[in-house]
């Protein structure tokens, strides 16, 4: 079964800051050099219309075979370059899950 790994992070302390830091740590290339990798989605939360905070700012999604595939990648040196960026601008959390694809 198809198991992709989301990254959510949480609203940054920073916003520009964390965007501009999200595109300098080339975060996107590194993922794509994760073996086995199938598909990359990053997405920004949109804002709510009522101002309020929502509940997260940015995702990535990484597809990947299956879960043996998935586990396989991130414990490769490619990870190894990738989650340092990703905790290193992570100024307001960040969640890291792996899920079971039910549908794509």
């Amino acid at each position: 079964m198809t198991t992709k790994i989301t990254i959510i992070y949480d609203n940054p302390t920073d916003t520009d800051a964390f965007e501009k830091g999200f595109v300098d740590s080339k975060q996107l290339d590194l993922a794509r050099a994760l073996p086995g990798l199938q598909r990359l989605e990053s997405s920004k939360v949109w804002p709510k219309e009522d101002g309020s905070p929502t509940p997260a700012h940015r995702l990535v999604d990484l597809y990947f075979a299956d879960y043996d595939a998935a586990s396989a990648a991130v414990a490769t040196p490619a990870a190894g370059e990738l989650f340092p960026t990703i905790f290193g601008i992570a100024t307001g959390g960040v969640r890291i899950v792996f899920a079971d694809v039910e549908e794509s």
